[in-house]
């Protein structure tokens, strides 16, 4: 089981996660469930940055734009410490994956082992705001499947992370991938995130092989209809954007 808090580092509980068993979800499901990752208290902490303006570059209203409805809001740099260690300590473990998973299509695999050096690549190329948020619905609001991609640079997986008490602070709202294959029916999965938890998602697609070869399955994400109260949670991007 994974450590939170004071029993352990961030960096530890990365650590003790299963993740030759994470990976495995990750071929065969296009998601890993992480487990809780982030104690309650930090949950509020990330949850009291919200009304901090001074620490966001950007707030999105979803039903402007049409994506749902709903708001998140991209952080600035430099990330609060929380955000900033839980994108670098999963990054770390996640980039080996990302290069099996991008070189099994023939693609280019060579992302680096440290942050610092994938984001000086986006940052190369324009993409220089940081794209950690944080998103809050209440009833009523959803979100709209999509894809988190940003620029040229992109890395294949994020992670979500549940920041409220599903069922005691908010129903509803679980978190949604469909899965389009080529000339077959959508596959879809509805996950619900309890306080603390992470799971990994791809941020585009994913390689399922076939009698040729492997080839993409196109995956995007939403957030199906809150029923009741309020809904935080956090996104961990790793590229960054134009």
């Amino acid at each position: 089981m994974v450590k939170t808090g004071s029993e352990s580092s961030m960096a530890e509980r990365v650590a003790e996660i299963e993740w030759a068993e994470a990976g495995a979800s990750l071929w065969r499901n296009g998601y890993a469930r992480l487990g809780r990752i982030v104690e309650s208290a930090e949950c509020e902490q990330l949850r009291g940055l919200y009304a901090r303006t001074e620490l966001f570059r950007s707030r999105i209203e979803m039903a402007r734009y049409r994506f749902g409805r709903g708001e998140y809001q991209y952080f600035a740099y430099p990330l609060p410490p929380l955000v900033s260690e839980l994108r670098q300590e999963l990054y770390a473990r996640l980039y080996a994956i990302a290069n099996e998973w991008i070189a099994s299509l023939g693609l280019a695999a060579d992302f680096p082992a440290d942050l610092e050096k994938f984001l000086a690549r986006c940052h190369a190329r324009g993409q220089k705001r940081p794209t950690p948020l944080v998103l809050r619905y209440g009833a009523g609001d959803y979100n709209c499947l999509h894809q988190d991609v940003y620029g040229e640079v992109v890395f294949p997986f994020q992670v979500v992370i549940g920041l409220s008490r599903q069922d005691e602070e908010f129903t509803g709202g679980e978190l949604l991938l469909v899965e389009q294959r080529p000339r077959a029916q959508s596959v879809g999965h509805a996950i619900r995130l309890q306080q603390g938890e992470a799971v990994v998602i791809t941020t585009r697609y994913r390689p399922v092989e076939g009698s040729r070869g492997f080839y993409r399955a196109n995956l995007k994400h939403g957030v199906s209809p809150i029923l009741s109260g309020e809904r935080f949670t956090l996104g961990v991007i790793f590229h960054d954007a134009e």
